[in-house]
């Protein structure tokens, strides 16, 4: 618990015979105090207990199929002896201070301190309750038992459920260190028990951002300048306005909205809008961007990492290797397209929205509409996908502003080609990379140059960008001279957080050009890691594992190949080992074998799907993903010439967790980066061919 958060404002218990009994819990984010003079909270988290025995849990976390409305539940379940059958959860909407952050990035749902505080809340509501039956049946409390959200005296035979008790509750001392349950006593957690959500998913019940519908909404959307930094000169919307169901078409601050009666009509008419764009200055080309980055990579940049020195080291090597790495922009995706309802009437406004961002959101709107934020209201939507790129508010905007125009809501939707040229994409970004061997092979020396667009936008030109050189800035390996610097690009192609961020692109060239230094020392790529992570046990643990379960070393048929990688990301550990094949310059990854440890693993199911899903979209990104730029504009516009992994191309993915009692780590993403690496060692080990720049479809190779 954080120093700051005294024990008297970490838990609240109130009751009332209708209410229940409610205990609020701080989760991770800044909670923001009334006064100075408070002493007390609003928290992120409602645990309440209501008279027909129901446990009722609002979150402030954005469900994206990452299964938070489970996995905090149960932890919580757990602990208060909850039956899950009687588990609610109710999705929260923004609050600017109530909630403290509500940003759901960066695998934070469970990490950061939730883990304790929701089992502490969990047990406190647990030992109250045992407390009021104890006094009302006049026995130590010792002497009772809690299951199944029930309170018992064996001895008595005496039985009263948690709903019984929220009157005695309430008014019970709360302890000041309840008695949590040994992980041998755990009940829900570390098991797949069914998921919350999934009933009304299968039956359709589930309220996507799309599936939004209320009385008299109108629909719209929204076309976009095509070049980076343009604006609208002029349009012509006279055909546009003929299409059957098209109402109004305006500008907006972004570009030209096309409201209409349904979202076809609406992408109809924008289809045949007539508009002129002041195109700016930006008229760039891949390979022009590409340029940039190599002439910012000959000067040194900001020091991210420096440990002993690099530059006496290689002076004494006995081998100098050196390499460049180059990897594309790339774009989020997500299957839902970028969409918000908005009503903007009488003083308020309201939002329905598929947001990893509610108060960003609910921000957005109260500047836009010069509201205050208490007369915005923003509900969460399930989302649709969102991988970082629904933690930024420009379709927020274009819904908002579209709805100060019309005198009903509206919901506007982007078309799929808008949503894959108007992202906040993975930054591209140029590495170089050079190692000194001694003698023996072992490396003593270790630079590493990043040229990249800043993720976080934060500080001047001389600024670190940390999220840009996590995952080479702290290296694993036992290496006694790394250094690592960081080069800024200010390409004006908006970039944002992509899932896993930094290590999604530095992972492919730290675990590449590792597996080169392994090559050219003659050593066996598993051993040479192993080695060199002598100092960490997690990670050769996790390394040993990958490699016990794909049969590492043991022979293959002739045409097959295995390579390897690991990461360390988001407070959890994955290698993989990929299993390929290469027939006529075609790659098939026939089988992934992941080693995951996330700490204590809340629901095993949730975590193996997500490592599965993970695994999918990495080797989507590396053998297929690439935005490319051609006269300051998007080339892609759709899955035809951005795609996916189909089902005909899924390898096989083993994923084996492991058993630990470490605080929970990330799931979502740390099983992303190693995905490319894996797989292009793999072909080295086949062919010979060191991949050095992703897509691997780039690198005279194509895939099935």
């Amino acid at each position: 618990m954080s120093n700051s958060v005294s024990r008297r404002d970490f838990l609240k218990v109130t009751s009332s015979a209708g209410a229940g009994l409610m205990m609020s819990v701080y989760l991770p984010g800044k909670p923001r105090f009334k006064s100075a003079a408070s002493d007390s909270f609003e928290p992120n988290v409602w645990i309440k207990i209501s008279p027909d025995n129901k446990v009722i849990i609002t979150l402030a976390k954005s469900e994206m199929g990452q299964g938070v409305k489970t996995a905090l539940p149960m932890i919580v379940a757990d602990e208060l002896d909850a039956d899950w059958q009687n588990v609610e959860v109710v999705q929260a909407d923004a609050h600017p201070d109530k909630y403290g952050g509500m940003m759901t990035v960066g695998s934070r749902s469970v990490r950061g301190g939730a883990w304790m505080r929701l089992r502490e809340t969990g047990a406190t509501a647990r030992e109250m309750l045992v407390s009021a039956a104890a006094k009302r049946w006049g026995v130590d409390s010792a002497s009772c038992r809690t299951e199944n959200s029930s309170v018992y005296h064996d001895a008595s035979n005496r039985t009263l459920t948690y709903g019984n008790l929220i009157s005695d509750a309430s008014g019970q001392k709360v302890p000041k260190k309840p008695q949590l349950k040994d992980p041998s006593q755990f009940k829900y957690i570390g098991k797949s028990i069914p998921q919350i959500d999934t009933p009304d998913k299968v039956s359709g019940k589930t309220v996507f951002g799309l599936d939004v519908r209320l009385p008299d909404m109108l629909y719209a959307t929204v076309v976009h300048p095509p070049v980076f930094g343009a604006s609208v000169k002029s349009f012509d919307d006279r055909e546009a306005i003929k299409v059957a169901g098209v109402k109004k078409v305006f500008q907006v601050s972004l570009g030209v909205a096309v409201v209409a009666k349904s979202t076809w009509a609406a992408f109809k008419g924008a289809r045949a809008l007539q508009i002129k764009w002041d195109n700016g200055n930006f008229s760039m080309d891949t390979k022009d961007i590409s340029k940039s980055f190599r002439d910012l990579a000959k000067k040194r940049g900001v020091v991210a990492r420096n440990d002993g020195n690099t530059e006496k080291a290689m002076k004494k090597v006995d081998r100098h290797l050196e390499a460049v790495y180059e990897v594309p922009y790339l774009a989020h995706a997500t299957m839902e397209p970028m969409n918000c309802t908005a009503h903007v009437k009488q003083g308020r406004c309201e939002l329905w929205v598929p947001t990893q961002n509610p108060q960003g959101s609910q921000r957005t709107a109260a500047q836009l509409t010069g509201f205050s934020n208490d007369q915005v209201t923003v509900h969460v939507t399930q989302l649709g996908c969102g991988f970082g790129r629904r933690s930024r508010t420009d379709f927020i905007q274009d819904a908002v502003e579209t709805a100060m125009k019309v005198d009903a809501p509206v919901q506007v939707v982007w078309t799929r080609e808008e949503d894959m040229q108007h992202d906040y994409y993975r930054p591209a970004t140029y590495n170089i990379l050079e190692a000194g061997l001694d003698k023996a092979g072992e490396p003593v020396a270790w630079n590493h140059r990043v040229v990249a667009p800043p993720i976080g936008r934060r500080g001047g030109p001389n600024s670190l960008d940390r999220s840009s050189v996590n995952g080479a800035s702290n290296l694993p390996y036992d290496i006694s001279n790394i250094f690592v610097d960081y080069c800024r690009s200010d390409i004006p192609v908006p970039v944002g957080h992509w899932r896993s961020v930094g290590p999604s692109q530095n992972t492919f060239i730290t675990e590449s050009f590792i597996d080169e230094v392994a090559f050219a020392a003659g050593k066996d790529p598993f051993e040479y890691r192993r080695k060199l992570l002598k100092n960490q046990p997690r990670l050769r643990n996790v390394l040993e594992l990958a490699a016990e379960k794909s049969s590492w070393g043991g022979k293959l048929p002739k045409g097959l190949a295995r390579g390897i990688a690991i990461v360390e990301d988001k407070g959890s550990i994955c290698a993989q080992v990929a299993e390929i094949s290469i027939e006529k310059s075609q790659v098939k990854v026939h089988r992934v074998t992941c080693a995951l440890d996330c700490g204590q693993v809340i629901h095993p199911g949730i975590v193996k799907s997500q490592t599965v899903g993970s695994v999918v979209y990495g080797l989507s990104a590396a053998l297929y993903g690439e935005i490319t730029i051609k006269k300051g504009k998007v080339t892609q516009n759709n899955f035809d010439d951005y795609p996916l992994l189909g089902i005909h191309e899924m390898p096989k993915v083993d994923v084996h967790l492991v058993d630990s009692n470490e605080e929970p780590g990330g799931a979502g993403e740390p099983a992303v980066p190693p995905a490319a690496p894996a797989v292009t060692n793999a072909i080295f080990a086949l062919t010979g061919q060191r991949i050095r720049s992703l897509p691997v479809s780039l690198n005279g190779m194509r895939t099935m």
